[in-house]
């Protein structure tokens, strides 16, 4: 062992000897031995690079390596910190077994603790290849006391002590559908009063133990308030149904996992004020539903990510640890590539766009689910700061509101943020609920008031089915708003204010079948309305053959299969509409025209670039979205591109005269990893600005500076909106910043 390794490993075990209880948990987390010292003020506009603190939740190993990477690769890459939390062992049936044509290991005697081992194994030989390039990189673990008399272990990698692995090691469902009490949905459920632990062979937690609901909420709270993280990402708690009445479209540990977690953050965010603990936000992910969609990574980062599932899965079968449970999951190693997970990774919520947006001329707004509330940036004018954030009025106690946020603008300038809100149970388990609300500026450039709901076209079942999606709404020129949201059986359903400032009228199917992700909308320079959605092998089409006259649609579109994350600009006399190549990651666009029937649409082209995943925002000839690295891009148009005198607001109205692109656009990649989806809106002047949530929980912005000369426009590096000198006063000063 090398000094630094002695040195490290001395601090901690003196670290361990100190603590005591949850509150001595903080002098080994992360390696530190004691709290770290605030991190020196930075200059306003020194490029954007990955910063924050991750936090993942998954109901067992291997979730991590199937559902959330690259993410988690990437983040480990830059050296921020990252914890991934196991809630359950994973012991599933206990055999430790490879079978297939190609692959037949010995049948052994079933051994629940010796399979949650060897999974342990895996994962922590997965992440030292991730962080160290070396599987054998050794870690530190150790019992930490949770509440309720629990326990769970905690393993710290010496050599990238930010890298933390925490196993609550709760009993799994060992099915991924049937009626089992003793699980993590029959605990939710009340079927059980207390679920029992499974300990893993070999784990430094000696005594077994039970978590009542409450106390299972409280010990993922305490982990939370342990690690302050400022990104949490989490499983998809409503994933929906694979069929009307048919079985969850997932594994019960992902979905009560997850619920476990919502509820948690809510209790954590509640409890622990802003201030001492910083702003974090949540991502959620898709988990066996991608067994039936588009894959989304190209093909490098497919291998990549089937490489690290190799490692867990020990496919080579050398006996490198010395374990008798074994080096890992063989039950992996028979098929590492899932059903085609390697290939993929998605979000569930927080795809949409259209969260920064413009209200009176040059004002601009950016919104963004913090601490399980809604808060907003502004900028005042292009001569100002941005100011931020700021929260609109609290949701209930015991709700939280949902990752993603989408806007509409009215005609006298104000704004209108939508997003979906869940009601977390706290009476009874049948109390889950998801909903759409919605808040109205009080007036142009004026604070917002309080939040409204439009409730669910979904009818029925509301804790099993509440898989509805993030509204996107758009406004007529009387001032009515239409909200457009994908249900639980994944059609469109859309809802209507009666009249200007009044009610909503009650929701109306538009049909469409097996939709994906959420909708995309705008209005072409003629006043036609357009909405597209994505299913698993095409393009939907729904418009208004003239202006103010009824949505016609679902029209076919003739369009290939996309990841299934769309955004719609207006462009002229009709619609730019951006999506992903399945495979690749390459963005193609194609312009729609709406006719009195289907649009019509050009030929599909590539941006060029190596490709990405997730959402892309549009504005102009500006394009923002996630490099195959993982990172914010930026494409700039070559000398040669046409000019552009699209007005886009994310009004969902505009024009423009452009009729070419030259040569293609240019992308630009920073060094900073965000969360969610990008967004983009161009000014009054003809500025472009797109914008990001980092994993700081901060907003990052950029505005490409055009320059003379044969070179065309210049990158320039983002930065972070507010600067932290500002953020700290306002920590100071919260009466200044809250309403």
């Amino acid at each position: 062992m090398s000094l630094a390794s002695r040195t490290r490993l001395a601090a901690l075990l003196a670290a361990l000897t100190a603590a005591a209880g949850v509150a001595g948990v903080t002098t080994w987390a992360h390696g530190h031995a004691a709290a770290p010292a605030p991190a020196a003020a930075q200059a306003p506009q020194r490029p954007s690079v990955t910063q924050g603190t991750v936090v993942q939740f998954v109901a067992h190993p291997d979730d991590d390596l199937f559902f959330m990477n690259p993410d988690l690769s990437r983040s480990i890459s830059t050296g921020v910190k990252v914890t991934t939390v196991y809630l359950t062992a994973g012991e599933s049936d206990g055999r430790n077994e490879a079978h297939s044509p190609h692959l037949q290991d010995p049948a052994r005697p079933a051994d629940h603790a010796a399979y949650a081992e060897a999974r342990q194994n895996g994962i922590r030989a997965a992440y030292a290849e991730m962080a160290t390039g070396r599987r054998t990189s050794a870690w530190q673990r150790t019992s930490v006391p949770t509440t309720g008399g629990g326990s769970a272990e905690v393993d710290v990698l010496l050599a990238r002590p930010e890298v933390n692995l925490v196993w609550m090691q709760m009993r799994e469902a060992r099915s991924i559908s049937g009626d089992n009490p003793d699980s993590l949905r029959g605990l939710w459920d009340g079927k059980v009063p207390a679920l029992g632990s499974q300990l893993a062979s070999g784990t430094p937690v000696t005594t077994p133990f039970t978590y009542t609901r409450d106390q299972a909420v409280q010990a993922i709270a305490n982990v939370l308030a342990l690690y302050r993280p400022t990104t949490i990402r989490t499983q998809d708690p409503t994933p929906g149904r694979t069929r009307p009445a048919g079985a969850p479209a997932d594994h019960q540990d992902h979905i009560y996992g997850a619920r476990f977690v919502q509820a948690a953050t809510e209790r954590y965010a509640a409890t622990t004020a802003a201030g001492p603990r910083p702003h974090f936000s949540v991502q959620n992910y898709v988990s066996y539903p991608n067994s039936s969609l588009p894959p989304t990574l190209d093909a490098k980062a497919a291998e990549e990510k089937l490489g690290y599932l190799k490692t867990y899965a020990w496919s080579d079968h050398q006996d490198w640890c010395g374990s008798p449970a074994g080096c890992g999951d063989r039950k992996t190693a028979t098929r590492p590539t899932g059903a085609g997970w390697n290939q993929t990774i998605r979000y569930s919520r927080g795809e949409s766009t259209t969260w920064l947006t413009q209200g009176p001329p040059g004002h601009l707004y950016a919104f963004a689910a913090l601490d399980g509330q809604m808060a907003y940036w502004t900028r005042p004018r292009p001569d100002t700061p941005w100011q931020g954030p700021r929260f609109l009025p609290p949701t209930a106690p015991g709700t939280t509101i949902d990752a993603g946020a989408s806007t509409a603008r009215l005609p006298d300038g104000r704004i209108a943020v939508l997003a979906t809100r869940t009601t977390l149970a706290t009476t009874t388990p049948h109390d889950y609920r998801r909903e759409t609300v919605y808040a109205l500026q009080n007036a142009p450039g004026a604070g917002f008031g309080p939040w409204h709901t439009l409730g669910t076209p979904d009818t029925g079942d509301l804790s099993a089915t509440s898989a509805i999606g993030t509204p996107t709404a758009t406004t007529d020129p009387a001032g009515r708003i239409t909200v457009y949201l994908r249900d639980s059986r994944r059609t469109l359903a859309a809802a209507t204010q009666t009249a200007p400032g009044a009610g909503f009228g009650p929701w109306q199917s538009l049909g469409g079948t097996a939709l994906q992700g959420d909708p995309a909308t705008a209005t072409d320079s003629a006043g036609r309305r357009h909405l597209y959605a994505a299913t698993d092998r095409t393009v939907l089409a729904w418009t208004q053959p003239a202006p103010g006259a009824p949505l016609a649609g679902p029209f076919p579109t003739g369009l290939p299969a996309t990841t299934g994350v769309l955004s719609a600009t207006p462009e002229g006399d009709g619609v730019r509409l951006s999506f992903r190549t399945p495979g690749t990651g390459t963005v193609t666009t194609t312009r729609a025209t709406a006719t009195t029937a289907a649009p019509l649409l050009s030929p599909p082209a590539t941006t060029g670039g190596e490709g990405g995943y997730g959402a892309v925002a549009t504005t102009g000839h500006l394009l923002a979205g996630r490099a195959a690295t993982g990172t914010a891009a930026i494409t700039l148009p070559t000398p040669d591109t046409h000019t552009n005198t699209n007005t886009n607001t994310n009004t969902n109205t505009g024009t423009n005269t452009g009729t070419g692109t030259g040569t293609g656009p240019v992308w630009h990649e920073s060094q900073m990893l965000y969360t969610g989806a990008p967004a983009a809106v161009t000014t009054p002047d003809g500025t472009n600005l797109a914008a990001t949530l980092g994993l700081d929980a901060d907003l990052h912005t950029t505005t490409p500076t055009p320059t003379p000369g044969p070179a065309g426009p210049a990158p320039t590096p983002w930065h972070r909106a507010v600067p932290p000198t500002a953020l700290a006063q306002a920590a100071r000063h919260p009466s200044t910043w809250h309403h």
